[in-house]
């Protein structure tokens, strides 16, 4: 007589098998996502230490793409900073070069108070900020360059008043600005006139200082302050309204270097792109998984499924009974 096997060991053998291709298809339906191998030690086997490289060299790409972002972000400030102060003194110096030709007193009035105006605006200007960084402090980064142009305006009146002669008076505006003992870098300008970032602008650059020092003396030229060395010797406001000019050209040049900085970070991260694309390449060789072939897969994994879950309930309503019937 032949022995049927119980009922029960059919049904665990059944619930082994199911258990097998609900994981597989679990597996399945991951790679069907993401186009790679779950197991990649598995896949790969000796080859998985290339897959490893290929992964960190891919990893370390995003981390230098993040760092060039946080560059290009600074220069663009910079960059978007300096044109704003270019763009703010275009034609104080021939508007002051005019009136002082013409003799125009309120004229003159106008324009130093325009000056006064720029001055605190380009000061506002070069307070910007990335983040939490002030970009134009050198490596002081966490403290704001300038306060306001109470005190800047304050000495070169100081200046002014206490000057012999226009001779004098330049002596000591150029002590102010240029010595490291000057009022400029020991009372005003509160960063660090050094900075380890090659591509950052600081606020004592000299383009910057050339344009500050016109407009501060152009900014006390009107009768308002009514200084008899600026009145008696007019061609002292002539020299700050010229140093309006120069301080531009400087100014047209370094907005040039930043733009050259610019570019060359623009270059990096195509050369990262096209690395990026090759590296992905390689990588997705080693471990992708065809994703339609997957999808098929996981289809043929849920009709067997399916099938087997049919089984096994057909299976739980049988008894050695009905076997025997």
């Amino acid at each position: 007589m032949r022995i049927i096997p119980p009922n029960s060991i059919i049904s665990a053998s059944f619930s082994q098998n199911i258990a097998d291709m609900r994981a597989r298809a679990t597996i399945v339906a991951q790679e069907s996502v993401t186009g790679q191998h779950a197991d990649l030690t598995k896949h790969l086997g000796g080859r998985i230490g290339d897959a490893m490289i290929s992964e960190k060299a891919l990893s370390d790409i995003e981390l230098e793409r993040g760092l060039l972002g946080v560059r290009e972000g600074r220069l663009d400030l910079t960059q978007k900073s300096l044109a704003a102060v270019q763009t703010r003194i275009t034609g104080l110096e021939v508007q002051m070069l005019t009136v002082l030709g013409t003799g125009d007193i309120p004229g003159k009035d106008l324009v130093s108070r325009d000056a006064a105006a720029a001055l605190s605006d380009i000061f506002s200007t070069l307070n910007t900020r990335h983040g939490d960084r002030f970009l134009f402090s050198g490596d002081e980064t966490a403290t704001q360059p300038f306060a306001n142009t109470d005190q800047l305006l304050a000495d070169i009146r100081q200046i002014a008043s206490t000057a012999t002669s226009a001779a004098d008076f330049e002596t000591q505006l150029d002590d102010y600005f240029q010595s490291p003992t000057g009022g400029w870098l020991t009372s005003i300008y509160r960063g660090a006139s050094t900075t380890t970032d090659p591509n950052s602008v600081t606020a004592a650059d000299p383009a910057i200082v050339e344009v500050i020092s016109g407009l501060a003396v152009m900014a006390i030229s009107g009768t308002q302050d009514n200084l008899p060395l600026l009145t008696q010797n007019p061609e002292i406001v002539r020299a700050s309204a010229e140093r309006i000019g120069s301080g531009t050209n400087a100014l047209i040049n370094l907005r040039a270097d930043v733009g050259i900085s610019q570019e060359r970070v623009a270059k990096q991260k195509e050369a990262l792109d096209t690395e990026e694309t090759i590296l992905n390449s390689v990588y997705n060789n080693m471990v992708g998984r065809d994703q339609y072939d997957a999808a098929s897969e996981l289809k043929q994994l849920e009709a067997s499924l399916e099938a087997a879950y049919l089984l096994t309930s057909r299976l739980s309503n049988l008894s050695l009974l009905n076997f025997l019937r």
